[in-house]
Formats: structure tokens, C-alpha cells, sequence
């Protein structure tokens, strides 16, 4: 989106980076968000914030790395910023479908999301090696574990992501419809 920090991006008025909270803090014991730019502003939203621990941000994985050596938990839920609408039950879907896989990962009935995913925390000890010997792709670390889709098929229109201006301007005139076609509780 030409540079511009997503999560500082208006939806409805209110920034990407709340509506991600607003989703998100009611499923999680502790949220951690992870931003490169704008880290102040981020952290006066009252929530711990890390920075990639890599040079020269190598991509999502980063960020993913930076989050799991942050958290003590044995866990970690994985949410993208600019998807608005994500469910409500996104972490109790995706844990009750992970099985014995070590990363469960949602799956929108026509792609893989793979930043809507719960990781097992102990992976960071994988995921630093591998991103400093040049790995990147996050699908690609993921098939170094074990890992499984979980069906999200039914929420598709709530896993929109906003990558252009164009569908940034859909979302704007269509919040509403999405909300309302999904339930805006999540059934």
C-alpha cells in the first residue's frame, strides 16, 4: 500500500491496528504487537511491542520470531493487521483442530492464510537458524514442522485482507455487509 503502515490505516474511522485488538484481546491472555516503524505510537496503545530481531526486515517471519521470543506462553496465536473482520473464535477453532501438529494453520475454503496460525512457542530455537541462514518463506518454515490446515471456509469474508488501496476502499463500503453476512458475533 505505498509504504503506509497498515495498522495506522482507517477502517470505519478506526485504525486497522484496533479493530486487530478488538478482535484479538478477548481470545488471548496477552497480546504482543509487532511493528518496524512507528513503535512509540504503537506502544501507547498499552500493549508490549517488538521489533524484528533480524536485520534489514526479512519479511513476516521476522516479526513471527521477534513474538515468540517475547512470550512465555506455550503458544502463540498469529494475526495479520490489515485483516479487520478476523472471528472471534479464530484461536478456539485453530486449537481444537491442531491435533498433534506443532502449528495449525486457517485455511479460507479457496487459500491458506498463513499468518492466521497458532505456533508452538519451542519452534523460535527452529525459526532463528533458519531465518539467518536466508530462509524466508513462511509456508516453507512451516513444512520443516509438523503442521495442519484448519477450515475456515465458513468465515472466508471475515479473513479479507487489505494489501491495495482498492480493496481498502471495498472494505470501507462494505463493513457492514461483511458484519452482517458473518454474524458480527461469530456463530
Amino acid at each position: 500500500m505505498g509504504g503506509v503502515d497498515k495498522g495506522w490505516l482507517s477502517l470505519g474511522g478506526i485504525p486497522l491496528v484496533q479493530h486487530a485488538l478488538q478482535r484479538l484481546s478477548p481470545q488471548v491472555g496477552q497480546v504482543v504487537i509487532s511493528a518496524n516503524r512507528h513503535v512509540d505510537r504503537y506502544r501507547h496503545l498499552g500493549y508490549p511491542v517488538v521489533s524484528d530481531p533480524m536485520p534489514d526486515y526479512p519479511g513476516p517471519l521476522a516479526g513471527v520470531l521477534g513474538a515468540l521470543q517475547t512470550v512465555s506462553t506455550p503458544w502463540v496465536l498469529l494475526a495479520p493487521v490489515d485483516m479487520p473482520w478476523l472471528p472471534a473464535d479464530m484461536l478456539s477453532r485453530l486449537a481444537n483442530g491442531i491435533g498433534e501438529a506443532d502449528i495449525a494453520v486457517a485455511h479460507d475454503g479457496e487459500r491458506l492464510q498463513p499468518l492466521i496460525a497458532l505456533v508452538r512457542s519451542s519452534l523460535r530455537e527452529d525459526l532463528s537458524p533458519w531465518l539467518a541462514a536466508g530462509g524466508g518463506k513462511v509456508v516453507a518454515w512451516y513444512d520443516r514442522h509438523r503442521w495442519c490446515q484448519v477450515d475456515f471456509s465458513a468465515h472466508r469474508a471475515r479473513l479479507a485482507n487489505l494489501n491495495t488501496p482498492q480493496q481498502h476502499a471495498w472494505a470501507e463500503r462494505h463493513e457492514v455487509d461483511v458484519n452482517a453476512s458473518q454474524g458480527n458475533h461469530d456463530e
